[in-house]
């Protein structure tokens, strides 16, 4: 933990430094910072290649498909987004996995599809959709399943690590994991070196907000209550919801027998 709050204090310190730069070049204090990273993201232009090589592997050499993927890869759109959108363009099973996770209106899902999970496939198929599927879960708080299918693949093995470790902090972080939360964005912010900085801001957050967790608490039984209703909002009202709501009122009947007692003992 005093690890983690040190490399958070010294990207703070870096990114107000660069706030308060001014807008002459001359004077522009550098927002770069001392790193230790030995991962980022693939160079575009690898990044291209390889989701060319896998689409044509595939069979996918017709022109209409080439077309496709030419215009997808001449676009502004993420890098990510880019290869994920590959995947589509060459397997209608990711696409059909890819819409569904993506859509707000669809059910969430009660496991990871074998397809995210299957290594016969190739690294760079199974990886990035792994990615992209736990990240489009991730933004829908179905926090689960994202983390299952992160922790599938290795940062190594994506186009954009920096991504997947922001998500599985986050998921982490949802689910009260605080030291696997704490590790995920250590090596986030020690090991990433072109992390985007809302990604650096948001972790320095939850590290912060994390230092505040005790067990057993009012905060505690609040961010148990959260996740009451994250589950219920997703339809998960099954055994898993009904024991942490068991545990709520549990710890709430502790606390107002502590409270009585207290009472008791003050008027005594």
């Amino acid at each position: 933990m005093i690890r983690c709050a040190a490399v958070v204090l010294a990207v703070c310190g870096a990114m107000l430094c660069a706030g308060q730069a001014t807008a002459d070049e001359a004077t522009k204090v550098p927002k770069e910072i001392a790193s230790f990273g030995i991962l980022r993201a693939t160079a575009p232009e690898v990044a291209r290649s390889q989701a060319e090589e896998w689409l044509k592997s595939v069979g996918k050499t017709d022109a209409a498909s080439q077309k496709a993927f030419a215009d997808l890869w001449a676009s502004d759109r993420t890098l990510l987004d880019k290869v994920a959108d590959t995947l589509t363009l060459g397997s209608p099973d990711a696409r059909k996995l890819l819409d569904e996770a993506r859509d707000p209106k669809s059910a969430a899902p009660t496991e990871v599809p074998a397809l995210v999970k299957d290594k016969k496939l190739t690294s760079f198929f199974r990886a990035n959709l792994a990615l992209a599927y736990g990240k489009a879960l991730s933004n829908r708080r179905i926090y689960e399943e994202a983390l299952e299918a992160l922790d599938s693949v290795k940062p190594e093995q994506v186009v954009d690590p920096a991504t997947l470790l922001f998500h599985k902090a986050v998921a982490e972080h949802s689910l009260q994991m605080a030291r696997e939360a704490n590790n995920t964005i250590v090596r986030l912010l020690d090991d990433v070196t072109d992390a985007p900085e809302r990604y650096k801001m948001v972790s320095a957050l939850m590290v912060f907000d994390m230092m505040t967790w005790k067990d057993k608490d009012l905060g505690s039984i609040a961010r148990k209550m959260d996740n009451i209703e994250r589950r219920l909002d997703l339809s998960r009202g099954g055994p898993k919801t009904q024991k942490i709501q068991k545990e709520v009122v549990a710890r709430l009947d502790e606390l107002i027998k502590e409270k009585e007692n207290q009472s008791k003992g003050c008027g005594s």
